[in-house]
C-alpha cells in the first residue's frame, strides 16, 4: 500500500499529537500544514520537517492531497469538512463534526455522494479496555444489557474562550464529554435504536435557562433504547471530583458485567474487567496508547481505499441524540435520526 498524501489543518497540541501518531507509524506523507498561529506552524514542522506550512485550507486544497486531518474549533468543522470532500479528499476531523445533528447530517451525506472517506476521532473507542469490553458484549458474555452507566467528569474544563460561546461550540460539557459517552454506549450495543431521553443541564450549579448565551458545565441523561436497555450518562466540566478526572463505562448484563475505568484521576490509564458476583476478572490494564489510534485506523483505511465507509452513518445518529439531550432539557423532547 502506497502512504496516502496528507494535509493538516489546525496544527494545535491535539493536531500535533494525531499527526505524530500518523507520521510515527509510517501511515502517510505529511504534504502540507496549516495553522494561523506561527508558533503552532514551527512546531508541527518540527515533526514533519518536509512538509510546507501554508496559511489556509484554500491553499491546502491546492495541493494534491488524499487526505484531510481537521483540528480546528468546533464551528469550523463541518464546512471545513464539506470544502474538502467536495473537492475530491478523505477527511479525518476532532470531534464533534458538527455544532449538531443537522450539520452532521450534512457532511455525512456529501461524503457519501463524493464517495470519500470519513473519520472522526471518536477516541475512546480505541482504548484497549473499550475494545474487550465490546467483543464481550457482542460474543454474548454479558448476557442481555439491560443497563449501562457512562461518566466523564473532568475537573479542569476547556481554557481556549470559544468553548464558552454557544455559537462557536455548540454546546458545553455535552458536546465536548458526552459526545464521546454517547458514541461508546451505542457502538458497544451495536447501535440500537432511541426510543425515549430525559436530560438536566446545569451551569454553575443552576439549570440552563439560555442556550443561546450560555453552555453547560454539567449534565445528567437518560436514553432508553431498543432492546430494553436503560443508558445513565453524566458529564461535567470544573467538578469538586477530588481529583482530575472521573471516567468509566459500565455495562450490566444478565450473566455479567464489564467495567471501563480510569486509574487514579488519570485521563489516558484505565482498566476493564468483566464483572460476575463480587469477582473481576481483568480485561485490559495500562500502559496502552491509544490516543492517536482512531487517526491511524483512518490513514491505514485510506491507503486501502479512499471511498465512502457506511459505519459514518452513525455520526448522524450520535448527534441527533446530542440534539435531543438539548432539546429534552429544554423541555421540547425532540430528537431526530437518520
Amino acid at each position: 500500500m502506497s502512504r496516502p498524501r496528507v494535509g493538516f489543518l489546525g496544527v494545535g497540541w491535539i493536531g500535533r499529537n494525531r499527526m505524530a501518531a500518523m507520521i510515527d507509524a509510517g501511515l502517510v506523507e505529511p504534504v502540507a500544514i496549516a495553522d494561523p498561529a506561527p508558533e503552532c506552524l514551527a512546531e508541527a514542522a518540527v515533526l514533519a520537517p518536509g512538509a510546507e506550512r501554508l496559511e489556509s485550507l484554500e491553499d491546502l486544497l491546492a495541493r494534491r492531497i488524499d487526505g484531510l486531518v481537521i483540528a480546528t474549533p468546533s464551528a469550523l468543522h463541518a464546512g471545513q469538512a464539506i470544502r474538502a470532500l467536495e473537492r475530491g479528499v478523505a477527511v479525518f476531523c476532532q470531534k464533534p463534526l458538527g455544532r449538531n445533528g443537522a450539520e452532521v447530517r450534512a457532511v455525512v451525506e456529501v461524503a457519501r455522494r463524493a464517495d470519500r472517506l470519513l473519520g472522526v476521532d471518536l477516541s475512546y473507542r480505541h482504548t484497549a479496555g473499550m475494545q474487550a469490553i465490546r467483543a464481550a458484549v457482542g460474543n454474548g458474555a454479558l448476557g442481555h444489557v439491560h443497563a449501562a452507566d457512562l461518566i466523564f467528569h473532568n475537573a479542569f474544563g476547556p481554557d481556549k474562550p470559544w468553548f464558552q460561546d454557544p455559537a462557536l461550540s455548540g454546546g458545553g460539557c455535552v458536546m465536548d464529554l458526552g459526545v464521546h459517552l454517547v458514541d461508546l454506549a451505542l457502538w458497544v450495543l451495536d447501535f440500537p435504536r432511541l426510543l425515549a431521553l430525559d436530560a438536566d443541564l446545569f451551569v454553575k450549579g443552576r439549570p440552563l435557562t439560555d442556550r443561546a448565551r450560555q453552555v453547560e458545565d454539567h449534565a445528567v441523561a437518560t436514553l432508553r433504547l431498543a432492546g430494553g436497555t436503560l443508558v445513565r450518562l453524566a458529564c461535567s466540566w470544573h467538578l469538586n471530583a477530588g481529583t482530575d478526572a472521573v471516567i468509566s463505562a459500565e455495562f450490566h448484563g444478565d450473566r455479567a458485567g464489564a467495567a471501563f475505568r480510569n486509574v487514579g484521576g488519570s485521563f489516558y490509564d484505565f482498566t476493564a474487567d468483566l464483572l460476575h458476583g463480587t469477582t473481576r476478572t481483568a480485561l485490559a490494564a495500562p500502559p496502552d496508547a491509544w490516543s492517536g489510534r482512531a487517526a491511524m485506523a483512518w490513514a491505514a483505511q485510506l491507503a486501502r481505499s479512499p471511498a465512502f465507509d457506511a459505519a459514518a452513518l452513525t455520526l448522524v445518529d450520535v448527534a441527533c441524540i446530542l440534539d435531543g439531550i438539548y432539546a429534552a432539557a429544554a423541555g421540547t423532547h425532540g430528537f431526530g435520526h437518520r
